[in-house]
């Protein structure tokens, strides 16, 4: 069992160009499994879009970064309104484990544990070997899951786009070479 007192928010690197990062959510767990399987669910904290339901079967995410909050806040420079990414489940284990590739990194692992009445959500991002890209990446789930777990606790979100950018200056801090 994960020694929660010492939780932190902020994503680690546990290898060279992994991130991992984690959050402990309200329970149960088949709801937390729901905002990462459900596409009407996903698109309220990351990425719209249908998934399959077995290996090797495609998973359509549709970024619509706007959306998540009210107020959105300001797009920075060199985002779109909208952005997709085809990717497909590599591992499934329901309730438990869901592995997808991710563009040209190594992947993205999501893993649930259960904590009492509470669900222990970690995200590690396989081989982002590109420091920008790691930034960028460290930002992004450290706001989205802000967003899901403000939207598990039935709480409104902060604006999605402050938060990346400020969340951005401080993994570039936590980061430095």
């Amino acid at each position: 069992m994960t020694d929660l007192a010492t939780l932190d928010a902020y994503g680690v690197l546990t290898e060279p160009a992994t991130l991992t990062i984690q959050r402990l959510l309200p329970g149960p767990v088949d709801r937390v499994w729901a905002y990462l399987t459900d596409g009407d669910l996903r698109r309220q904290w990351l990425a719209a879009g249908h998934m399959g339901t077995v290996p090797g079967s495609s998973v359509e995410l549709v970024w619509r970064n706007d959306e998540l909050s009210d107020p959105p806040g300001r797009r920075p420079p060199g985002f779109s309104e909208e952005h997709r990414m085809v990717c497909q489940i590599t591992e499934l284990d329901p309730l438990c484990r869901l592995a997808i590739t991710w563009g040209s990194t190594g992947g993205v692992t999501f893993s649930l544990e259960p904590q009492g009445s509470d669900v222990l959500l970690t995200v590690t991002h396989h081989r982002v070997t590109d420091r920008a890209t790691l930034l960028s990446v460290g930002a992004g789930w450290h706001a989205h899951l802000d967003i899901l777990a403000a939207r598990v606790a039935g709480e409104a979100p902060e604006p999605f786009w402050e938060s990346w950018g400020r969340l951005k200056e401080e993994y570039e801090r936590r980061f430095a070479d």
